[in-house]
């Protein structure tokens, strides 16, 4: 008989009635305990789990042996930590921290706790489509990769949106806009998808552009590579109607994810051969071909599975925690690069950044902590 793991979460705000839903649909599982500073919340839990009100008295007597962390973000890596310490199973909504420097203490405590088993909630990374193309990226159909292009503006978000939580679009509540709640399934996958890190980044960014806001909403930025390869990403949460195309180059073509749809662009010769060519104007034979219609799939769901089965059977886990840093790193210094307009040079210095929010968390206007 397999073993069924019992869960606890913390956080019943909106994004927790996805997972609650998931945990009806999983197997190998009991959503055993629930947590929320705000009791009337508790109300969204199955009859039979126990509530809580305090995190460490539900660590302590809640009888889980993993807990998903759905709770804002500065209370992302505390949160962790302690379950880690504890011995209990983590995974952990995006983004897994804040700052970098933070993202690093808590897989420095992961490490030091090999036997609790850390994911995070990257779902994109299921989507056929991104997994199409990290197959044929990985598995060189590209070549060496020259260009790497997102624009990624199909999260319109309304003012309402912004003020239906008082942690929402504050320096001190959320750290941050864009960058830390939209785009880190972006910036994941970037890297995720290309198995490459940039090495400098240029950006131009605003704070409030399209909202009353105190946090940036628009963000475009140049990203430069170790090996000569250039990157470009474009989002916003002020534009409508959105695109959503990631453009990959190399030297045997192009891959195009546009809204979903995959096509492949394959030369029957490298760049390089073309153009040593001896004619002016040399023929460039190419397959065009459509590789996959996808959705926006958002498959929080199956992520909760992998991670299910990973803890139970060992199976390979789509999303480490570990991995969070990456795109948290280039998020980061996008938004130091954007809303200072100085270039950022990476690996990022994490102390630059910490004192970057520093100084925007003392004019942040909200205090407000609540559930995700």
């Amino acid at each position: 008989m397999s073993k069924t793991l019992r869960f606890g979460i913390v956080g019943l705000g909106a994004i927790a009635q996805i997972h609650l839903k998931s945990f009806a649909a999983c197997r190998n599982v009991e959503l055993v305990a629930g947590c929320d500073i705000d009791a009337s919340r508790l109300d969204r839990l199955p009859a039979n789990a126990k509530r809580f009100t305090d995190y460490s008295e539900m660590i302590r007597r809640g009888g889980i042996e993993a807990v998903l962390i759905a709770v804002p973000h500065y209370d992302h890596v505390p949160m962790s930590i302690e379950a880690m310490k504890a011995g209990i199973h983590v995974l952990c909504e995006k983004p897994i921290a804040v700052s970098i420097s933070a993202a690093h203490q808590v897989n420095e405590v992961a490490a030091a706790h090999r036997q609790v088993k850390f994911g995070i909630m990257f779902q994109r990374r299921l989507n056929p489509v991104f997994a199409k193309m990290r197959q044929l990226v990985r598995d060189g159909e590209l070549g060496a990769i020259s260009r790497v292009s997102w624009v990624s503006t199909d999260w319109f978000r309304t003012t309402h949106y912004y003020k239906s939580g008082g942690w929402r679009a504050t320096w001190n509540g959320e750290g941050g806009g864009l960058l830390i709640n939209q785009c880190p399934h972006d910036l994941d996958l970037l890297q995720w998808i290309t198995g490459m890190m940039p090495s400098r980044i240029t950006a131009v960014g605003f704070i409030g552009k399209t909202h009353p806001i105190e946090v940036e909403d628009e963000v475009s930025a140049i990203l430069e590579y170790p090996n000569g390869a250039i990157g470009h990403f474009h989002a916003t949460t002020g534009e409508t109607p959105g695109t959503n195309r990631l453009e990959i180059v190399g030297e045997r073509g192009r891959l195009v994810m546009d809204a979903y749809q995959l096509h492949f662009s394959r030369t029957t010769k490298n760049a390089s051969q073309l153009r040593d060519a001896t004619e002016l104007f040399p023929a460039i034979e190419t397959w065009e071909i459509d590789l996959l219609a996808g959705q926006a799939l958002d498959d929080r769901q199956g992520l909760m599975q992998n991670f299910i089965d990973h803890v139970i059977e060992d199976v390979p886990l789509v999303a480490p925690g570990i991995e969070g840093v990456h795109g948290l790193e280039i998020g980061n210094a996008m938004a130091l690069a954007a809303l200072t307009r100085q270039p950022m040079d990476l690996p990022l210095d994490a102390q630059t950044y910490d004192r970057f929010l520093i100084k925007m968390r003392q004019n942040s206007t909200s205090n407000a902590m609540a559930s995700a």
